[in-house]
């Protein structure tokens, strides 16, 4: 198990890679991404993987008779990335909400620092891509439990939001009921999996991992805090004045790359999986179809006002003083890239990447991503669409091999889950092909089952026998 881990951690941990521009004689386009961090791939591993932007390049240097390189440099956090951007070394960046928050803050310090959030990657509107686990077999079953106990997480992190407000809802006391260890994901991964810490609460993809690979269990879903959770692309004010063409054509790289992970999901997933070490199966549960992540890169009202209300809590923990989000928001060059389809994107909160098809086990056309699920069969070039859980249950009855993966949605959160590592409940009342619930957290079945009489928890075995034929 330990060994497990510490191959988890390895996959993780690499950063501040860097590729020289191979041609000392083009203008060089520094970009900082995060290629762990699966939810900025279409503004990071994906696109570089891909070729996207330096495509875009060649048709702009085609124009203008420039002719340009890229460097990617590949970094574990935000941080560092600021940190470049601040001393001018690097031009364009992706990380998520709190990281973009002080980056901001510290660009507005100066005229010559300055950054724009010029456009989103992914974004989950409940939180889901955060989430707080804790070892397979733990006593801790609630976060009341957290009680006198340690909690590993990435001070200003949105991990850490989720952990204080997550916390705090619960009626505890972030700094009083528990201690938080800051520490590194991978680092707080080894601590939990060695028993130094209780819990950890961390960000996509470290969850997701960790469970896939029986290392942990939710505790608790972001989903279920209701609290918007985003990535995006930042660039430097002084950059984008200068180089405005450079710019357009990353984010329209950026287009080809969204589109890409639409149209070809399980590709994507592997590109993805190719180029960081994570296992595809992990890249697909946030990746894909109705995946945690929302990829869409308009900058919707509802980010920007949840980066607002991420404000005070950076302020309170002493990480953010002022930060003028009006005059750091500025989606004028996506807006333009993207053309007539912008406003219609800006206005939909739907993921673009829906499950569809016919569930030809249960007969009927797959239409509702809240209940839509997903099986990838061993060996198959293709999945597999679930109209509901209970469907998917009876599909993977069917199955001759065990797949590489099933996908459903929590009943309540909506948070896709590996439905082998979900929490089953039976609820009698329910239709025939709805009477089996999936939940990410053992604290939501219990919910469930408290406010429907007759429900009752049952093992992932029980769900799949008792869902009747296929």
């Amino acid at each position: 198990m330990r060994r497990i881990v510490a191959a988890a951690a390895a996959v993780l941990l690499t950063a501040g890679c860097s590729v020289a521009a191979a041609d000392s004689t083009a203008e060089p386009v520094v970009v900082g991404y995060q290629s762990k961090t699966i939810n900025t791939v279409t503004a990071g591993t994906l696109l570089r993987a891909k070729g996207f932007f330096e495509q875009r390049l060649n048709e702009l240097g085609r124009r203008n008779g420039h002719r340009y390189s890229v460097v990617w440099q590949d970094y574990d956090t935000g941080a560092p990335i600021t940190a470049q951007m601040m001393a001018d070394k690097i031009d364009i960046g992706s990380m998520g909400d709190y990281p973009l928050l002080i980056n901001a803050a510290r660009g507005q310090q100066s005229a010559q620092t300055r950054t724009k959030l010029v456009a989103i990657t992914g974004y989950n509107s409940r939180g889901g891509l955060n989430s707080i686990v804790v070892a397979p077999d733990s006593p801790v079953h609630s976060l009341a439990d957290l009680r006198g106990r340690t909690v590993s997480t990435s001070v200003g992190s949105a991990g850490h939001g989720l952990l204080v407000q997550a916390a705090r809802k619960a009626g505890l006391d972030p700094g009083k009921d528990f201690k938080t260890e800051n520490q590194q994901p991978q680092v707080g991964a080894s601590a939990l999996q060695s028993g130094a810490v209780a819990a950890l609460s961390q960000f996509v993809a470290w969850p997701g991992l960790l469970v896939f690979n029986n290392q942990a269990r939710v505790l608790y879903d972001g989903g279920a805090l209701g609290v918007p959770t985003l990535h995006g692309v930042v660039v430097r004010e002084r950059y984008a004045s200068e180089h405005p063409d450079v710019l357009r054509a990353f984010l329209a790289a950026q287009l080809d790359a969204t589109g890409y992970l639409h149209q070809h999901p399980l590709e994507a997933a592997q590109a993805v999986a190719d180029a960081t070490g994570l296992p595809p199966e992990v890249v697909y549960l946030y990746n894909g179809p109705n995946g945690v992540s929302t990829f869409d890169v308009t900058v919707k009202p509802l980010l920007r006002d949840a980066l607002a209300q991420d404000v005070p809590f950076l302020k309170e923990i002493g990480v953010l003083q002022q930060v003028d989000l009006a005059a750091f928001v500025d989606d004028r060059a996506i807006r333009e890239v993207a053309g007539a389809g912008y406003d219609r994107d800006l206005a939909g909160t739907a993921n673009p990447a829906a499950i569809a098809g016919t569930d030809a086990v249960c007969g009927r056309p797959v239409t509702d991503p809240a209940r839509a699920g997903e099986i990838w069969p061993a060996g198959a070039a293709a999945t597999q669409p679930a109209a509901t859980p209970t469907c998917l249950l009876r599909a993977l009855r069917a199955l001759t091999t065990t797949p590489r993966a099933a996908y459903v949605p929590d009943t309540v959160t909506g948070t896709r889950w590996f439905a082998d590592r979900s929490v089953w409940v039976r609820d009698p009342s329910a239709g025939e092909q709805d009477r089996f619930k999936p939940f990410t957290t053992a604290d939501g079945a219990r919910s469930y089952v408290d406010a429907h009489p007759g429900s009752a928890v049952v093992s992932f075995a029980e769900a799949r026998s008792g869902a009747g034929a296929p």
